[in-house]
Formats: C-alpha cells, sequence, structure tokens
C-alpha cells in the first residue's frame, strides 16, 4: 500500500459536515464522563485519600492548556488525523504516525474496558444477566450506531452527554444539601473524612491517583477529531473547547470533592461511589439510578471511542500509514472499514477477557495506561511549532491560544513534573516504562513501513 493508492480515491469520498455545533459542545461536555469518573474516581481516593484532589487538579491544568492547543490547531485545520497530523506537520511523518496508532490503540483498548464496564454495573442492578451476553450485545449495538453515520453518532452524544451532565448536576446537589446538613435526619459528615489523613500514603499515592485520573481525562481530545465533521468548525472547535476550564472545575473536581469529604478512604462504597455518596444520603432508590446513568455514561465513552478509533485509522490510511482499505467510506462518508477494524479489537479483548477474567484487559492497561501522557505532550510541542511557524510566516489564525508561548511551556513543565513524578512511584514507573517500550516498538514500525513505501515508489518512478 502507498501514499499513491490513497490518493487516487474520488474526490467525492471525503468525510461529511453533518455534525451541529450543539452536537460538538455536548460531545466537549460529555466525552470523558464514563469510566474514569464514575469508577475510576473511588480507585484514586482509595490510593490518595483526599489529596486525589491534588492529582485531579494537576492533571486538570494539563488536559486545559492541551484542549486550547488542541481548538488553535483544528480550528485552522480541522482533520479526523487531528494532533496525528499536527504531530506530522510540526515533528515529521514518523512521530505523526505513531501518535496516530498509539492513539487509536490506546481507544480500541478502552472499548473493551467500557462494554465490560458498563455490563458489570448492569448486572448489579439485575444478577440474572449474564456479563459476557451484555458486554457482546453494547458492542453489537455501537458498531451498529457508528456505521449509520455521523449526523446519528452526533446525536446519540447529544443525549448520553444531556443525561451525564444533569445526573452530575443533580449529585452535586444532593451532596452539597449532604454536606451542609440540610438533609431531614440525614447526619452531615462535615469535612472530617477531607481533614483526618490528607494523604495517607504519601506522595506514591498521590502519584498512583494521578494516572487513574489521567487515564479518566482521556478522551477529552475527541473533539478535535470530530471537528473534521462539524458544519461550521472553526466556530464549533471554540465554542466546544471552551467549556473545557468549567467542566473540570465543576464535573470533576466537584464531584471528587463531595465523594472524599462523604465516604472515607477505606470505605467499601468507593467501588461505585456515586452510588455510596447517595446511600450515605438516605434517598430511596437514588443508588441504583445513579449507577444505571454510569451505565449510560460508559457505553457514551465507548461510543465516542469506538467514533474517535475509527477515524484515527481512516487518517492514517489516507496518509499512507495504514493499509489503503481502510479509507473507503460508504454512500453516508462512514469509513466502514475503519470501523471494523476498530471495533474487531474489541470483540476480541472482551471475548478474552471474559474466558481469562482479570488478566487480558490489566495487561493491556499496563501498556496504553501513560499514554495519555505521551499524546497531549506531543499536541503541545506541535502547537508551539506550528503556531511559531504560523506567526513567521503571518498566516492569520481563527482561534489562538492566549499567553503564548507561555502558556504551552507551562503545560510541557507540568506534563515533566508529572513524568517525574511519575517515575518515583514503583506502582506508576512500570506503567512508564511499558509506554515508552510500546512506543519505541511502534515508532521503529513507522519509520520502516515509510522506508519501504518510499522505496517502491522510487522504484515505480524510475519504471
Amino acid at each position: 500500500m502507498t501514499l499513491k493508492s490513497t490518493q487516487m480515491r474520488p474526490e467525492a469520498q471525503h468525510l461529511g459536515h453533518t455534525m451541529k455545533t450543539r452536537q460538538l459542545t455536548m460531545m466537549g461536555l460529555g466525552s470523558a464522563i464514563g469510566a474514569g469518573l464514575f469508577l475510576g474516581s473511588g480507585a484514586g481516593i482509595q490510593a490518595a485519600g483526599p489529596a486525589v484532589l491534588v492529582s485531579y487538579l494537576a492533571a486538570g491544568t494539563l488536559i486545559i492548556l492541551v484542549m486550547w492547543a488542541l481548538g488553535e490547531m483544528a480550528a485552522a485545520h480541522p482533520t479526523s488525523g487531528a494532533f496525528s497530523v499536527y504531530a506530522e506537520k510540526a515533528l515529521g511523518k514518523t512521530a505523526g504516525a505513531t501518535v496516530g496508532w498509539l492513539w487509536w490503540l490506546q481507544l480500541v483498548v478502552v472499548i473493551a474496558a467500557e462494554a465490560l464496564g458498563a455490563a458489570g454495573l448492569l448486572a448489579t442492578v439485575w444478577p440474572d444477566l449474564p456479563v459476557w451476553a451484555l458486554a457482546l450485545v453494547f458492542m453489537m449495538l455501537f458498531t451498529a450506531i457508528n456505521l449509520v453515520g455521523v449526523r446519528n453518532f452526533g446525536e446519540f452524544e447529544f443525549w448520553f452527554a444531556i443525561l451525564k451532565v444533569a445526573a452530575i448536576v443533580l449529585f452535586l446537589a444532593v451532596g452539597a444539601a449532604l454536606l451542609l446538613g440540610l438533609l431531614p435526619d440525614v447526619p452531615s459528615p462535615g469535612l472530617a473524612n477531607l481533614t483526618a489523613d490528607f494523604a495517607p500514603n504519601g506522595l506514591g499515592g498521590v502519584a498512583t491517583a494521578l494516572f487513574v485520573v489521567i487515564f479518566a481525562f482521556g478522551g477529552t481530545e475527541i473533539v478535535a477529531v470530530a471537528a473534521a465533521e462539524t458544519e461550521d468548525p472553526e466556530h464549533s472547535v471554540g465554542k466546544a473547547v471552551r467549556t473545557v476550564l468549567w467542566r473540570i472545575l465543576v464535573f470533576y473536581i466537584g464531584s471528587v470533592f463531595v465523594i472524599a469529604a462523604v465516604l472515607p478512604a477505606t470505605s467499601e462504597a468507593l467501588s461505585s461511589p456515586f452510588a455510596g455518596v447517595l446511600d450515605a444520603a438516605r434517598i430511596p432508590g437514588a443508588g441504583t439510578a445513579i449507577t444505571l446513568v454510569a451505565v449510560v455514561a460508559l457505553l457514551s465513552a465507548l461510543n465516542a471511542n469506538l467514533y474517535g478509533a475509527s477515524r484515527m485509522v481512516y487518517s492514517l490510511a489516507e496518509r499512507g500509514e495504514a493499509p489503503g482499505f481502510l479509507a473507503r467510506l460508504s454512500k453516508e462518508s462512514v469509513p466502514i472499514p475503519a470501523v471494523g477494524v476498530s471495533v474487531a479489537f474489541g470483540f476480541a479483548a472482551t471475548v478474552l477477557e471474559l474466558l481469562f477474567p482479570d488478566r487480558i484487559l490489566p495487561a493491556l492497561f499496563q501498556l496504553v495506561g501513560s499514554t495519555c501522557l505521551v499524546v497531549w505532550g506531543t499536541a503541545l510541542v506541535s502547537q508551539l511549532i506550528l503556531r511559531r511557524r504560523a506567526d513567521r510566516n503571518g498566516t492569520a489564525l481563527p482561534l489562538r491560544m492566549k499567553w503564548f508561548p507561555g502558556l504551552t511551556i507551562f503545560g510541557l513543565v507540568l506534563l515533566g513534573l508529572i513524568f517525574a513524578v511519575g517515575f518515583s512511584a514503583g506502582s506508576s514507573r512500570s506503567q512508564l516504562f511499558s509506554t515508552i517500550a510500546l512506543i519505541a516498538a511502534l515508532a521503529a514500525a513507522c519509520w520502516i513501513s515509510a522506508r519501504v513505501t518510499a522505496s517502491r515508489q522510487e522504484t515505480g518512478n524510475r519504471s
């Protein structure tokens, strides 16, 4: 497969522009509200205690800066390859292809995790439903949704996001009432759980929680991928990116503050933290209701991750970095082969996890757990290079990141500190080394593939 083969596709074969601004904006609100918040927040509190708030503030600041940088690049050049394309423009083809494949691998692993997580939660409400059957049904359902066109996908995500946002707002209202002692016959825990033992496991616990939090924020960058299929990318991206700041502060920091204040770090209720808080508030049926909302949140994340993975591998194929058949589109401008190959890994991982419980997905997460940091770091470096190049050439940008280059450099410094903290803790050090090994292998494969393709093109030109 060569670049020439992808360039010869008919001019009409392009992704559509049917996603509406309201859909992209709500995707920006809801894209990272999934397993990381509804389940991972409990794991973070168990690891770090109330000091998990420090982890959320650090990771939240970083993703805000990353999204501002991505917003600038996506508004100027909306493309389904997003940060992979920007890395190629700034750092070369091997860097762009490596980041693209790394992100794709991360998403297809998460697709399987979201399906299993949603099935497991639903089984706690209706124990007679087998987890394996639910997971496979979810996989098939959302594969079908992704095959019927981006307009339908965007509408599903729009309503999913509204449900998630509404549920979290109600949760925060109940949590505030509980902490302020406004609920009848329910004693307020006050702030005793926050002040009694703020960091029970020290820096190591904060480091462990930090990587749980980073994984929770993974998926926010899908907005930059989806910008390529919106009606008005310049306006839509700017509006979606502006929601990131208050979404992080209100939804994540607010929710985790309530959970950490109500449930001590040793509480078994942290296995399902939102339900645990509502059970503590003694609201009949609320725990079950929030569990069902969490199921919807995980399925929404599955839907978005499948979309993002298919568009990334489609972009790689368009650029000659993946087999050419993955760039084929249906009459509805859906990359059906790209959707198929993305979901195939999820089906396989789901089946393997069900055959070998608690062994397959942990091993995969060990590889991809810190890939978010690499993708985010590449986005910041790319924006630093491309913005300076644009300013030097006098190129007008429809959306400009403020206080450049100070905020971009601050983001890179913060990223470096997160890596330093990660390497200082044994629990995250092995994950970082595994990710580095994976990146080295992907980079080598992409470099070799590029050399082989160039050699074939040279041979073809001579003949």
